[in-house]
């Protein structure tokens, strides 16, 4: 505590200690400077140390009045007086039953009173305030009115949430969000009982509402609802909170991968589509080349192009499609057609089912009917053409690849990069991080489902750890051979 403050070290010096006053003003001005973060060790559940907090706050932490001017996102500043401009801010919300979604916040300027109008600086919504509680445990207290510095609560706000400023008309303040940690542990989740995904949804939308750092996925690739959580008692939480206070049974899984399809060489393919069924039939035939596409890439080569369009896949990479027919081979109006038919099985690729990315199509011949060619006919045989090219064309599955940094003490370096070897993962560096060595590694997400556990086992709770998509890789062969075999085996069982 002197160490922070010129005259309090004098006094240590001559007399080798500090008043009990001395060492709180000492104490409250490090708060302030956020020089010193007091750490409390206590139960609440077993009422143990919850005196002495607050005793703590009480007499020695600084009143909000004593604190600096809140900064808003635009600069200005927000003092703690009773006479400023209503500003409110939304740190949690719960939802209680018979009661409905109840929002705590704190009051940053000015005095808020039952009956006002503020408007959510986020959305635009004016929102009337209609109650107001101090909070005492789950017991709410109703107060006409709470000034700068009070914290609150007040129920079933029609469109606010956590991280929402609240202001009077006319004002623009914005105050800065709380950063919530990313997640590092995802699971999938369903219910138990058929039947019920509907009452599982809004328990997972609640629980979303609740608690920002519990992220709630319904992943239309993966075909899975995926819950993103901190790590295994975080989701023990949820899953406590699901079946207590929701009352549905559910169960939790490792979720799929988002793998990705391409391919590594030049290949061509045709496929004629024909059927006959009196009337009008179908008719269309493609000729197609693909191969790989990288940026800055040239026209292909030996071939007229007389058309080129390029596409920003929604699930990362290219397709690039060029028109190559001369002499009227194929009516340009049936190109779209082709396209469609190309982009539908890029949606489902031939190896494993997963999306496709980075690939060059042109269609450079083909047949057509006067009679019977149409859309559907080119979208079939632009369909069938893209497969059988596809699967001649060298194809390679790719896999997402994460960049983890694990902060763990010097005497568990060793461990650490161990385990993360043993995922697949390439150990790329080691840095010092105040006390603390950070293993940096590329590890594949397949082999990250169980880390947070493990390394929480191998590390006593001592390490911690973050990661981020990177980028896609290549698999083994057999690996590859291995998820083609779990696909055609699922499509089988599908059919039959």
């Amino acid at each position: 505590v002197a160490s922070n403050d010129e005259a309090l070290m004098e006094i240590y010096f001559d007399k080798g200690e500090l008043e009990e006053d001395e060492l709180k003003e000492g104490m409250k001005k490090a708060m302030i400077a956020h020089d010193i973060f007091p750490l409390f060790c206590l139960s609440a559940t077993r009422n143990m140390g919850s005196g002495r907090l607050m005793g703590f706050i009480d007499n020695v932490c600084p009143s909000a009045n004593e604190m600096p001017p809140q900064l808003t996102k635009s600069g200005e500043e927000l003092s703690c007086h009773a006479d400023g401009p209503p500003c409110i801010f939304i740190y949690k919300t719960i939802s209680e039953p018979h009661v409905g979604d109840m929002s705590f916040f704190k009051v940053y300027s000015g005095t808020i009173k039952t009956g006002m109008e503020l408007v959510n600086e986020n959305n635009g919504v004016i929102e009337k305030i209609n109650q107001l509680f101090l909070m005492e445990g789950n017991k709410r207290i109703p107060v006409q009115e709470l000034v700068a510095g009070d914290i609150g609560a007040t129920l079933k706000l029609r469109n606010t949430h956590v991280n929402n400023t609240l202001h009077s008309k006319g004002k623009n303040y914005e105050l800065t969000p709380i950063e919530f940690p990313s997640s590092n542990v995802t699971y999938c989740i369903e219910s138990v009982n058929k039947g019920e995904e509907e009452k599982l949804s809004q328990a997972l939308h609640q629980l979303r509402e609740e608690d920002p750092t519990l992220v709630v996925e319904m992943s239309k690739e993966l075909k899975q609802t995926l819950l993103h959580c901190q790590g295994d008692m975080h989701l023990a939480v949820a899953k406590w909170k699901i079946e207590t206070l929701h009352k549905v049974a559910v169960k939790f899984g490792k979720p799929r991968i988002a793998y990705r399809e391409t391919i590594r060489r030049q290949a061509e393919s045709n496929y004629r589509h024909k059927k006959q069924s009196g009337g009008a039939g179908q008719f269309g035939e493609v000729y197609m080349r693909i191969e790989p596409f990288y940026d800055g890439m040239p026209d292909p080569a030996g071939i007229t192009v007389r058309g080129r369009e390029s596409f920003d896949l929604e699930w990362g990479g290219k397709l690039v499609f060029y028109n190559c027919i001369v002499g009227g081979a194929i009516d340009t109006r049936f190109l779209p057609s082709i396209l469609k038919g190309v982009m539908e099985k890029m949606h489902e690729g031939p190896l494993t089912g997963s999306y496709v990315r980075d690939v060059r199509v042109c269609v450079y011949d083909g047949k057509m009917h006067p009679v019977d060619s149409n859309d559907i006919s080119f979208k079939i045989a632009g369909i069938m053409a893209f497969k059988d090219a596809f699967q001649k064309a060298d194809p390679q599955v790719l896999e997402p690849i994460y960049q983890v940094e694990v902060l763990c003490p010097e005497d568990l370096t060793g461990g650490v990069m161990g385990d993360l070897q043993s995922r697949r993962g390439m150990v790329e560096g080691i840095d010092t991080e105040g006390h603390f060595q950070k293993v940096m590694a590329k590890v594949p997400l397949a082999e990250m489902h169980d880390f947070s556990s493990t390394l929480r086992s191998i590390s006593q709770g001592r390490a911690k750890f973050k990661m981020h998509f990177d980028s896609y890789q290549p698999v083994s062969y057999e690996l590859q051979r291995k998820l083609a075999e779990e696909y055609n085996r699922s499509a089988e069982e599908a059919i039959a």
